[in-house]
């Protein structure tokens, strides 16, 4: 079993939102994560989806997006992005996923030596901006959110499993610095972290090691719409 990642595949096979206006990263992207993801991810691989899947306002406009993605090779694992707005409850997406995709959201689940858990998260303070009382309310929320789910992720590690946890959000600010998040991460003995949400950040590396932890940045666009080994 490997586990591979990718994030913000923002597909529309069911409304008008074509992404290629957004830049020439974008021009047949789609066309491009098929041919790569299908040259290396089996059946028996699992490939973790960080969050921003589909353009859908509403859950049975992305059902065809999400069929897309049952299409492909292996079985995934969703999260929910800020662009989620078909995403209204963990229960009603469980309802209508297809076989090959489970989601998570604040919980965890078990595959074999592996344990993945997910949450959405949300914009870490940045030295030189404001950060609105807004900003602060969701941020606090969402830092106790993640704990409930490194909580789940840590009542079923029973032998030491790796705990690898998905966000949308990246769990730090530009310049690195540690945030709630990441001393949540250090708290729970997390391997490895997976985020997406930034696009158009070429000074962004896909993979950083801070304080033993790994961090990948897989938004599609990124990565060069290339699912990224993360285990193996």
């Amino acid at each position: 079993m490997k586990i591979y990642a990718i994030s913000d595949l923002h597909l529309s096979t069911n409304c008008d939102k074509p992404m290629d206006i957004f830049g020439g990263n974008w021009e047949g992207y789609t066309d491009k994560i098929v041919s790569n993801w299908k040259s290396k991810v089996t059946d028996d691989d699992y490939v973790l989806i960080a969050g921003d899947i589909s353009w859908a306002m509403r859950i049975e406009d992305a059902v065809s997006d999400l069929e897309w993605i049952d299409a492909l090779p292996g079985k995934k694992i969703i999260i929910k992005g800020n662009h989620e707005y078909w995403w209204k409850s963990i229960s009603a997406v469980r309802a209508i996923l297809p076989e090959s995709i489970q989601a998570i959201q604040n919980d965890a689940i078990k595959l074999d030596d592996v344990i993945i858990c997910g949450t959405r998260g949300w914009t870490v303070p940045e030295p030189d901006k404001e950060f609105l009382p807004e900003d602060e309310k969701i941020y606090k929320r969402e830092v106790e959110r993640l704990k409930l789910t490194l909580m789940s992720a840590k009542h079923l590690q029973t032998n030491g499993e790796r705990i690898i946890c998905m966000m949308h959000f990246p769990p730090h600010n530009a310049q690195n610095e540690q945030s709630d998040f990441m001393n949540l991460f250090e708290e729970f003995g997390v391997s490895d972290v997976v985020f997406g949400h930034l696009h158009g950040y070429t000074n962004c590396k896909r993979l950083e090691t801070i304080n033993g932890i790994n961090y990948y940045f897989t938004s599609c666009d990124h990565i060069g719409n290339d699912p990224v080994l993360i285990y193996e």
